[in-house]
């Protein structure tokens, strides 16, 4: 009779044990996955509100975006693809930090060419 309680007690704490683990497995899964759109939700600019990311904003689109972010890296996609389907989506815009491409390259340098003319003209004014 002992052995009988004693295995029944082993099998008990066995499947308490086994669960625990795949729960943790499960905990880090989504942990992980809520991390990761958190990243990308940092990196992307809400349409409605102004240069603020979708991660601050608590605009009804930036909460459908977070949404539909997590669901495309439930759905097995990586950080690249999801950018790719935003940027095809929405375009270039919707990064906080858009590509040097062809498109966005006085994005990039029209601030250091307005200060290097700005300081050109100021030099020459404090000349006269």
């Amino acid at each position: 009779m002992k052995i009988y309680i004693n295995l029944s007690l082993i099998s008990f704490f066995l499947i308490i044990i086994s669960h625990l683990a795949l729960a943790n497995e499960n905990d880090f899964k989504t942990n992980s996955i809520i991390n990761k759109t958190r990243e990308i939700a940092q990196n992307i600019k809400c349409l409605v509100c102004q240069n603020q990311s979708i991660d601050e904003s608590n605009s009804e689109l930036a909460k459908d975006l977070k949404k539909l972010i997590k669901e495309k890296l439930e759905a097995g996609l990586n950080e690249n693809d999801v950018y790719k389907f935003l940027r095809a989506r929405y375009g270039d815009y919707i990064l906080l930090k858009p590509p040097l491409n062809k498109n966005t390259i006085l994005l990039w340098f029209l601030p250091f060419i307005i200060l290097v003319f700005s300081t050109v003209y100021i030099t020459k004014f404090f000349k006269k």
